[in-house]
């Protein structure tokens, strides 16, 4: 019986085990075979040899070292200040009672905005053109800053816009996440403490937290991952010549080495993809034994 009721189990979770292996485990083991294949050529299936040759280009390369500064730089500032920010918003959107519904759609709006509609807003709002200073300038102006090309000036400029445009971006995701979170905390625990006198803030970092925890690591997690695999939206605020603004990412520089102006080289590619997942591996791996250490 026992036996039975495990085959059956298998067979629920065979197409599922199926789709993983062959969309998401055989790529994983083919990328790792290419990075090391030196010269690999699409067309006729040929390489020079095998080796290591690959990664110490691609950790020699000034332009992958450009794009690992600025995802990490990304990563660093995005998601604390983004899951920070969120957690403040929710607890206070969580102590609202009327129109909570309505501040809630309000800041999920985002979420479900195309991303690189929003970025072109982002790159419309922040670019000074011989025609126009941007909005932004417009506001630094009126209080006696100097304009500043926030799209083609400085490197801490264009940094500041790509910071800012993801923490928008994921802010609503996070947001939703950690009201159902808060909404989810037996009122019990509330009450009690209320009773004792406990202060607001001990209230926080001995019920609240602990409680909603599970959902700040998922949170934590995921947008590591997502900080890290950051392409689309710097495309649409920088263009499509990242290295020449200076604002490639790592999941740029593997799209370069593919299809973009330096494209065609495949074995690059794939030993950049390996360090990113290497990276990213390890990170998550960090987070989920802090998260049981928490425990």
């Amino acid at each position: 019986m026992i036996n039975r009721n495990n085959l059956k189990a298998w067979l629920y979770l065979l197409p599922a085990i199926a789709f993983l292996a062959v969309f998401m485990v055989y790529p994983l083991v083919d990328v790792f075979i290419y990075s090391f294949e030196e010269g690999y050529n699409f067309a006729s299936q040929t390489s020079f040899g095998t080796g290591a040759y690959n990664y110490l280009y691609v950790l020699h390369d000034p332009y992958f070292l450009q794009a690992l500064k600025n995802t990490f730089i990304l990563v660093i500032i995005t998601v604390p200040l983004s899951t920070g920010l969120a957690l403040l918003i929710s607890l206070a959107l969580n102590s609202i009672k009327k129109l909570k519904e309505l501040f809630q759609t309000v800041y999920f709006l985002p979420y479900v905005t195309n991303t690189l509609a929003v970025g072109l807003v982002f790159m419309i709002l922040f670019k000074k053109t011989a025609y126009s200073e941007g909005l932004i300038n417009l506001l630094i102006n009126s209080f006696g800053g100097h304009s500043v090309d926030f799209i083609e000036g400085p490197y801490w400029a264009k940094m500041f816009v790509l910071c800012f445009y993801t923490i928008w971006i994921v802010l609503p995701f996070k947001i939703l996440i950690l009201t159902s979170a808060l909404a989810s905390v037996n009122q019990d625990y509330y009450k009690a403490a209320k009773i004792d006198g406990t202060s607001k803030f001990r209230t926080f970092t001995r019920i609240t937290l602990p409680m909603i925890s599970p959902m700040l690591f998922y949170l934590i997690i995921t947008g590591f991952i997502g900080a890290f695999k950051a392409y689309s939206d710097v495309v649409a605020i920088f263009g499509v010549d990242l290295n020449a603004a200076g604002m490639n990412t790592i999941v740029g520089y593997i799209y370069d080495m593919l299809y973009g102006n330096s494209g065609g080289y495949p074995s690059f590619a794939s030993a950049a993809a390996i360090i990113l997942f290497i990276i990213v591996l390890t990170i998550t791996v960090i987070n989920l034994l802090a998260s049981k250490g928490d425990e």
